[in-house]
């Protein structure tokens, strides 16, 4: 009886400490913190089977570039996109020259590992990583 409510006892814990690791590894960015994470970089946005990657330049401008298959099969005007890019808040806002039809958007983003959680502001949402 001793050893089984021991085992009980001990498999909660680990569960309970598991649980609050991986909190731990989870964190929601936001100002500073969301512009460090970005800025220099270039973040792979997972979008219909495919990666396209974004380089955030320190400066607040960005570009984009699809493979030749990918630009086929998206709607917009052309494989590469030049845009700019700042934080308001607790999201990273950007505005293409003409992908999304010149639109600004706004992200919160959710860091978890290396792996992005991202959440549009009408409600899209997807996954994405963030290389040097």
């Amino acid at each position: 009886m001793f050893k089984t409510t021991l085992l009980a006892a001990a498999t909660v814990t680990t569960l309970a400490l598991g649980a609050s690791l991986a909190d731990a590894a989870t964190a929601s960015l936001a100002g500073d913190a969301l512009r460090k994470a970005v800025s220099g970089k270039t973040v792979y946005l997972k979008i219909s089977g495919f990666e396209l990657p974004i380089r955030y330049a320190p400066g607040g401008s960005m570009t984009g570039s699809m493979s030749t298959v990918a630009a086929a099969l998206a709607r917009g005007d052309g494989a590469s996109d030049r845009g700019k890019w700042w934080i308001a808040g607790d999201q990273l806002c950007q505005r293409w020259t003409s992908w999304m039809d010149g639109k600004s958007y706004c992200y919160q983003l959710t860091l978890t590992g290396k792996s992005v959680r991202w959440v549009r502001n009408d409600g899209r949402s997807g996954t994405a990583r963030i290389g040097g």
